[in-house]
């Protein structure tokens, strides 16, 4: 009997592409080093596992919280429940960077009129500030401190 994961397929259907993979494998090898396809095949079997127990560990979290979407809160701790607290930082970093590129991509879609333009604007100052300030809130609630930090004071403008 098969096992199966919680959308009824097997694990073997989960996998990552192997193009990918390879190239995120041989960018962070010497170029003369060769990795041979049993190897890669390893290690990408080993990346979907390590996945299934972030995710799982992450819906644990989510779920002692009483909460029915998994937040980015919930993953680092999942990581330190698992004994990866030394990633932690680093994995913070990764996703902090990812928001900001997210967030210029999306002011710059709304700034050519895209699908993402609601009409308010934000400079790149203001924008980096909420997500600041958004990140230090969920970084009390991942401690579980009820305090909310302060809110920065309003910059006064020069223009009259």
């Amino acid at each position: 009997m098969e096992p199966m994961d919680i959308v009824g397929k097997s694990k073997e259907d989960a996998s990552l592409p192997k193009a990918t993979m390879t190239k995120i494998i041989k960018e962070m090898l010497p170029p003369d080093v060769r990795v041979a396809r049993d190897a890669q095949d390893l290690l990408i079997e080993c990346c979907v596992e390590f996945i299934n127990l972030v995710s799982s560990e992450s819906n644990e979290v989510c779920s002692k919280e009483e909460k029915r979407t998994i937040a980015p809160e919930h993953v680092l701790k999942a990581l330190e429940v698992l004994g990866f607290s030394e990633y932690i930082e680093e994995v913070y970093a990764a996703y902090e960077q990812h928001r900001i590129e997210t967030m210029k991509l999306l002011q710059q879609d709304s700034l050519k009129g895209g699908k993402w333009s609601n009409g308010a604007e934000m400079t790149e100052e203001e924008a980096l500030a909420e997500q600041q300030r958004m990140f230090a809130e969920a970084r009390a609630r991942m401690n579980g401190s009820n305090t909310a930090p302060k809110q920065p004071e309003p910059e006064q403008s020069l223009e009259s």
